[in-house]
């Protein structure tokens, strides 16, 4: 028997994916579950679905789950620990969006960089810390965390370079890509092999074949431009393709926010980004508004959940998830081939050692090895070695509540700087640290110095907005559909990324 812990494990679609992921692989289906979080609501609604599914799929007699309130409790004896939390929840995340408007940076989700996922990074490592200090302690010797937070490449940056604890940061941007190449192209996805290196939402894909054909820039590019829905939905993200000449991961919000051209001028947002079909196409707070809406489905929606057919723990109904693939390599042998978030050490030869670099990696009892990639595309490396400096100068500043290092890191972050001047994300970063106080105790003597700038300065964030590109129906599409079809919600990957955290 492996044990399992889950922090933050009050996040249904997610916690609930990765068990049923994992309870498919004949061996491990006597795994020892230990889910944790801080809502004892949340945990104990998923420890009832988590039993509900094991006792349907006839497999309660091997399998064991346990919930605690208690998080030392939950990884102690861990041989892997899972961290899908959102430090802050909905609360921070609001102001991770709103205070940024006032000074004129506009957001779509603000959870990896951008101020918004500057400061989730800098109540994230405040919680990583308590969270490596544990698993030292109290987890097995050869424990790995296996980290799904965002923003991911911080809080693994942090957890192996300052807390001691061995971390790959998992996400499925590289796999949602990879559909999307293969969409336009009119092939099977089975059938297109990529290699996709960068850093987590900012990955390239480097190399594309066909059958041992290797697909042109061109080609692809072409491919898009003939697709009128990519070309209505994807503007962003086809324009960096068309002037860099590589596709990246991440969706067109995503993208829009990390880096400096897309997202500055009132006037030409509308131009790169696309509002009212999907969040993930743009829109101002699109992120925080699709969590907002579902944020009370454990109070209106959880008798429904428990009365839904119970998925199979089968092949056919594991997700691509990196995580059971990862822990059922290293138990079995069996090798996988995925992309990881590790420690670059060389991987990528035009990236920092010590970055966290996004990079195929392969599993099987000998562990996790990772090829060298070689050089990125000279722009793709110019476009990753910035935004590797901001996390760098936010994680360092995190560990040790360093204001000014933490102002530089909001400076040189591309969104703000083609945004703001330096007085304004001076006292922008002030007012966050104090609007955030309750979950930055490393800021703690800090503070009131803040609220000192804040109240001898002028106020620079003046402006009243919502944002550019704001979308507020009453009841959105998306979640009416989601609403009257629970079913394909609960399983639906999209619904399950969202309320992952």
């Amino acid at each position: 028997m492996i044990k399992v812990a889950v922090i933050g494990a009050g996040s249904i679609g997610f916690t609930r994916k990765l068990m049923s992921d994992i309870l498919t692989v004949p061996e491990l289906q006597d795994t020892l579950f230990h889910f944790t979080d801080i809502s004892g609501k949340n945990l104990n609604g998923m420890l009832q679905l988590a039993k509900r599914d094991i006792s349907e799929n006839e497999v309660e007699t091997q399998a064991r789950i346990e919930a605690t309130l208690d998080r030392r409790e939950a990884v102690t004896d861990a041989d892997y620990v899972i961290n899908t939390s959102r430090v802050g929840g909905m609360p921070a995340f609001e102001l991770d969006i709103d205070i940024p408007l006032k000074y004129g940076i506009d957001q779509c989700v603000g959870d990896t960089l951008a101020p918004g996922g500057i400061m989730y990074g800098q109540r994230g490592i405040a919680a990583m810390d308590g969270f490596c200090k544990d698993i030292r302690e109290a987890s097995k010797p050869n424990v790995l965390m296996l980290n799904y937070g965002n923003p991911n490449a911080m809080l693994t940056w942090a957890a192996n370079l300052y807390f001691g604890v061995n971390c790959i940061g998992l996400c499925h941007g590289v796999e949602g890509g990879h559909n999307k190449i293969a969409k336009v192209l009119g092939l099977p996805v089975s059938e297109v092999d990529i290699i996709c290196a960068g850093i987590n939402h900012q990955t390239w894909y480097t190399q594309i074949r066909h059958k041992g054909r290797d697909i042109a820039r061109e080609e692809l590019l072409a491919a898009f431009e003939n697709d009128p829905q990519e070309m209505e939905i994807e503007k962003c993200r086809i324009d960096m393709l068309k002037r860099t000449g590589y596709f990246s991961t991440e969706s067109n919000g995503h993208l829009s926010e990390y880096l400096a051209w897309y997202r500055k001028r009132e006037d030409d947002i509308q131009n790169w980004i696309h509002v009212g079909q999907s969040w993930i196409h743009g829109e101002t707070g699109g992120y925080f508004r699709i969590c907002n809406e579902r944020r009370d489905w454990f109070d209106t929606d959880f008798p429904a959940w428990m009365k839904q057919p119970v998925k199979a723990f089968s092949p056919e109904t594991r997700s691509h998830e990196h995580g059971s693939y990862i822990i059922e390599g290293l138990e079995t042998g069996r090798r996988y081939r995925g992309h990881f978030n590790v420690v670059n050490n060389g991987s990528i030869s035009n990236l920092p050692n010590d970055a966290i670099v996004e990079v195929p990696g392969y599993v099987d009892g000998n562990g996790v090895s990772i090829p060298q990639v070689g050089d990125l595309p000279h722009v793709c490396a110019a476009i990753c070695n910035q935004s590797i400096w901001v996390q760098r100068m936010a994680v360092q500043a995190a560990v040790d509540a360093d204001v000014m290092l933490l102002k530089q890191a909001m400076m040189m972050d591309p969104l703000a700087a083609a945004v703001c001047n330096p007085p304004e994300i001076w006292q922008m970063t002030d007012e966050m640290l104090v609007a955030q106080a309750e979950w930055l105790p490393q800021y703690a003597d800090e503070i009131p110095r803040a609220q000192e700038r804040l109240a001898s300065e002028p106020a620079l964030g003046t402006r009243s907005t919502e944002g550019w590109a704001r979308f507020r129906p009453e009841g959105s599409p998306e979640l009416r559909q989601q609403k009257e079809n629970l079913a394909k919600l609960v399983e639906a990957e999209d619904a399950e990324v969202t309320l992952r955290d």
